[in-house]
Parts: C-alpha cells; sequence; structure tokens
C-alpha cells in the first residue's frame, strides 16, 4: 500500500492582485492598508447599481510568459492569462522543478477556475449582423445563418474553465494528475486538497495549484449586478467591503490570481528547493443551511489531521464576503470552534472578491505573514456586529505568535472548506 503520510510543503508563490502582482508587493500593500477598490476604470460601468469593483492594473501576459508562448496568449481570456502568469511566478519562484529534476508523469497541475466571460468584441460584429435592424432584436434565422460565421473559429478555447490548467501543463511539461475545478469561491482550496490528497498517496511529487478569475467584464459584471448582493458604497469605494461589520452592505467584484508551488518534503529537499511553510490539515463539506455547525465540523477535522488543537492556531484567515447572511455564518463557525478570542484576518476588502480566485490570493497573505512574523491589520471593519461573536484583527500589524494558521473558503451555496499551514521551521 501507498504511504499516507507523505508531507508536503509549499516552495513558491505567485500572486496578481489589485494592490499589487508578485510575492513582494502584495505582501507590502496589505501590510501598508492599501486598497484597490476603486470606480471601475476599465469600462463605463456607471449605469449599474454597484460600479466600484478590485482591476489588477496594467496586467500585461506578455511581459511575464516566455517568448515561446506568447502566440498561445491570443488563445486565452483575461482570467485565462492571470492564471497562466500566476502558475509561472509560482514557478519562477519555486526555482523549478527544472526539466530533469523530476519525472513529467509525477509533476500535476490543479486549477481553480470558474467559466469565462466572453470578450465583447469576439461576438459584436456577430451580434450586430443578427439584430436585424432593430436593437434589442435578435434575428435568430440571420443570427444561425450569418451571425455564427463572425465568431472566431477558437472562441470557446478562451473561456473553458480547464484551459489554466492546460495552459500551464504545456508551460512547465507537467504531464500528471491534472484537473479543474469550478466551485466558485472555494474551488482554490480544494484545488489545494485535491493535489495534497494526491501528493499523500504518492501520486506525484509536486503540484502547480491556482485559483483565477475575472469579474470586471461588461458581461459578467452586468449579470453579477443583477444577481448578487454587491455593495451600494459607490462614493467611498476604498471602505466598501465591510467584513463582519455591523454597516456591510455587500461585496465587492475583484479580479485576480494565485498560485503555489506544492512539493512533498522529500522532493523539494532533494532539489534543493526554499521551503516557505507546510500544508498539514484539509478537510471539506456542504453546509446546506449555511447555518455554522458544518463548517465547524469542516474546521475540527482539518485541525484533527494536523494533529493541533484549536489553542495551536495563530489566526484564521476568513472568507468574509462583506454579505449580511455569509459573514454570520461564517463567524458562528469560528465561534463554535476558537471561542471569541482569536483574532481573525479578512484580505479581501484590499481587493474585492475575485471568485476562484479568492481562496489562494488570501491564503499567500497568511503563508507571508508567517514568513514576515506579522499579521497585518483587516480594513473596513469599525462596528462589531453581535451576530458575529468573533475577534477581528484591525489596526496595526501584530505579531505572529504561534506557528499555525487556518484558512477559510465557502460559497453561497454552502460547499466549504479549511486548510491548516505551519509554519517552517523544520
Amino acid at each position: 500500500m501507498p504511504s499516507t503520510s507523505r508531507r508536503a510543503v509549499f516552495t513558491g508563490l505567485g500572486v496578481f492582485s489589485p494592490v499589487g502582482s508578485g510575492a513582494e508587493a502584495f505582501w507590502q500593500a496589505l501590510r501598508a492598508g492599501a486598497c484597490g477598490v476603486h470606480t471601475v476604470r476599465s469600462f463605463d460601468a456607471s449605469a449599474l447599481a454597484c460600479h466600484v469593483a478590485g482591476e489588477v492594473a496594467d496586467f500585461d501576459a506578455k511581459k511575464v510568459v516566455p517568448k515561446e508562448h506568447k502566440k498561445r496568449l491570443n488563445q486565452m481570456g483575461r482570467a485565462v492569462q492571470l492564471g497562466l502568469c500566476a502558475a509561472y511566478r509560482a514557478w519562477e519562484d519555486a526555482k523549478g522543478p527544472q526539466k530533469g529534476q523530476i519525472d513529467p508523469f509525477r509533476y500535476g497541475v490543479e486549477f481553480a477556475c470558474m467559466m469565462v466571460a466572453t470578450e465583447l468584441e469576439d461576438l459584436a460584429r456577430a451580434s450586430k449582423v443578427s439584430l436585424n435592424g432593430t436593437p434589442g432584436s435578435v434575428n435568430m434565422a440571420v443570427w444561425g445563418r450569418d451571425g455564427l460565421r463572425d465568431i472566431p473559429p477558437q472562441w470557446m478555447l478562451k473561456y473553458l474553465p480547464n484551459m489554466p490548467a492546460c495552459h500551464t501543463s504545456i508551460l512547465v511539461d507537467a504531464q500528471g494528475p491534472n484537473n479543474s475545478i469550478t466551485s466558485g469561491d472555494v474551488a482554490g482550496l480544494l484545488a489545494l486538497g485535491e493535489a495534497y490528497r494526491a501528493m499523500n498517496r504518492d501520486l506525484a511529487d509536486a503540484f502547480l495549484v491556482g485559483g483565477c478569475e475575472s469579474k470586471i467584464n461588461p458581461l459578467s459584471f452586468t449579470r453579477h449586478n443583477t444577481f448578487q448582493p454587491l455593495t451600494r458604497r459607490n462614493d467611498i469605494p476604498e471602505q466598501a467591503l465591510r467584513p463582519f461589520d455591523a454597516d456591510r452592505d455587500g461585496t465587492v467584484l475583484g479580479e485576480g490570481a494565485a498560485a503555489v508551488s506544492l512539493e512533498s518534503l522529500d522532493f523539494a529537499k532533494g532539489r534543493g528547493a526554499a521551503i516557505l511553510a507546510e500544508l498539514v490539515g484539509f478537510a471539506a463539506g456542504f453546509d446546506r443551511g449555511r447555518k455554522g455547525p458544518v463548517l465547524a465540523g469542516v474546521i475540527r477535522n482539518a485541525l484533527k489531521e494536523a494533529g493541533i488543537q484549536p489553542s495551536d492556531v495563530d489566526h484564521v484567515n476568513a472568507g468574509a464576503s462583506g454579505s449580511k447572511e455569509l459573514d454570520a455564518f461564517e463567524a458562528r463557525a469560528i465561534a463554535e470552534v476558537f471561542g471569541d478570542s482569536i483574532p481573525v484576518y479578512a484580505a479581501r476588502p484590499h481587493f474585492g472578491s475575485m471568485g476562484a480566485a479568492s481562496g489562494l490570493v488570501e491564503l499567500t497573505a497568511s503563508i507571508l505573514a508567517l514568513r514576515h512574523g506579522e499579521l497585518p491589520g483587516t480594513l473596513n471593519h469599525e462596528k462589531p456586529d453581535p451576530a458575529c461573536p468573533i475577534q477581528v484583527h484591525t489596526g496595526a500589524p501584530r505579531s505572529v505568535t504561534k506557528p499555525y494558521v487556518v484558512k477559510l473558503s465557502y460559497t453561497d451555496m454552502g460547499q466549504c472548506a479549511a486548510v491548516v499551514v505551519r509554519k517552517w521551521d523544520e
């Protein structure tokens, strides 16, 4: 029987976010309390009820990927490009594995991504010829006969959620386990957990695990304005997302990507890789009623696998979307396991809700906190809500005094996950 006790360690980080791209820039922005939420700049969203968001500024994938891969960027939507670039930065940060250091069949890729919103220019001409001269009235017969001819032949390949994993595997010649997780905000932690389990079962020596999403697109942004509880604080964007605050009124959309290089401890040591932190526990579940007990059980299962008690944890890194209902749900679960004394940190006010990218971008913040020995304060939490009986860490950075952190993610449908990360000190 294969061993189920192989240790898994983080050896590289890659991140693109509205407050900074690259681990060091990202960390300094969090520590300084920078906020990347502002009035949408990439298109005119002023007619929508919410027109603030977190956008990644000055992103150019051609400046990131190697020359021989640049032609393929034309086949990728923005979210896919963000994911590929984050994965490549994580690979660079880990200094490999290089060819010859690893059997490509034991090098895997796990990626979190949702269906990517179509860029308008890919549909514009086809839509125009199908309007039959009447704005807002599509003639489907004309669409089928003439419009479809004007759709780029590789249109769908730019937007499928499995594309980040596919392109990443080509980029680094990872021919091992490969999967794409499409479970919204919880997808990043589920992808990490799947890689962790595969490594536990000795199915791979290393993984690139990533998450990416861009909701700052006219189609996607309009749809989320219609169906998602977004903030109405358009006049004060930097204060719009208010985690666990009594005056919170909804979330803020964001875009970004993060990826980690995850390796078995023996493999990482064997190739001389620098180790950033260790993944020691993972659990997932489904809290249908979103009341908290199931999420609390997920946290306990992750702690049990890590072999630790709640008192061993330095802080909880929360999902904290700014939703009235969901923040209370998460807070109840945290309080049930840890009481009201453990520091709770929420990174999301810096950059907004990134969907499938959220979990790994936020986890990166805690890995860096362990590395630097301090935890930044949570933005925009000013008035504690009795419905959220937890201690939110705000203000100046505090010292990290314990070796473990817990990261939580969940969806509005009740899917939830928790990971436990340990500071690396052998």
